[in-house]
């Protein structure tokens, strides 16, 4: 794995952009994919963006002429570090619930 673990809010700006989108848009996926947990202010989620950008996990899409929204897609490199974060997470999970039957017994 090549990068430390994602933060939630990292994670889930990272799931929202699967399918392109603006940024009011990625805010309201994130806080329903999370059921509520992740709430991002405008100025927070545009700090991810620009990080994630800069980082080459996301990019801009070109925008058209006369729309002031900006649109991001999820980059193969933001893709291939989503799918290792899943396979972390899954792993956590199969521990802890490894432990927690290993009690039950």
């Amino acid at each position: 794995m090549n990068h430390p673990a994602l933060t939630e809010t990292t994670y889930y700006i990272l799931l929202s952009l699967y399918h392109p989108q603006h940024g009011y848009g990625i805010m309201q996926e994130t806080q329903q994919l999370s059921g509520g947990r992740v709430r991002l202010a405008a100025g927070t989620l545009y700090g991810a963006l620009n990080a994630l950008c800069e980082k080459g996990w996301i990019s801009p899409l070109p925008m058209e002429s006369g729309s002031r929204k900006k649109e991001y897609q999820l980059t193969s490199a933001g893709l291939k570090v989503l799918k290792q974060e899943l396979v972390r997470l899954e792993e956590l999970a199969a521990n802890g619930r490894a432990i927690l039957q290993e009690e039950q017994v």
